[in-house]
């Protein structure tokens, strides 16, 4: 069903955006980074959690970490992550294919200021073997997205 709704959501609003399937699983942002051979930073990661008892994602780039600080200061609350199960329940789309796409109503989208460090990111879309690359502004435009800031900078290496 996730990649179906993926699909239909690209089909419908970004006929131009080609979905990456590929036989390797991109379910984690080192395996993602490798195969879509872009730096960890560039995949962009969806953080599922729970706010007042509704579900919201967080897309940021792949070698960030939310903030607990800013997510409070931003929120005004604590940071509750979804479970797999509660993920997949509220999503439609498995860990490792979680992404802004393809959602039912009622969860909302907030985009970390991270990055904008990118011209272009690779999401996941909707399965642990899909992508898609995309313009990062054009993402956030196509979700609705909200930006944020909320995630610590990337340590240097």
């Amino acid at each position: 069903m996730s990649l179906e709704s993926v699909r239909a959501f690209f089909a419908e609003k970004a006929p131009d955006v080609e979905l990456l399937v590929t036989e390797a699983s991109t379910a984690t942002v080192a395996l993602a980074a490798e195969v879509h051979g872009v730096e960890p930073g560039q995949i962009a990661k969806t953080l599922s959690l729970s706010l007042n008892d509704q579900p919201i994602l967080i897309v940021a780039r792949g070698d960030a970490r939310l903030d607990n600080k800013k997510y409070r200061a931003r929120f005004g609350a604590k940071a509750k992550m979804l479970d797999a199960e509660a993920a997949l329940a509220a999503t439609s789309h498995p860990v490792g294919g979680i992404c802004p796409f393809g959602l039912p109503e009622g969860v909302t989208v907030y985009c970390d200021v991270s990055l904008k460090a990118f011209a272009e990111v690779v999401p996941a879309a909707g399965a642990p073997n899909a992508a898609v690359r995309i313009g990062t502004e054009r993402m956030a435009d196509l979700v609705g997205a909200e930006w944020v800031d909320v995630c610590q900078e990337p340590q240097a290496a």
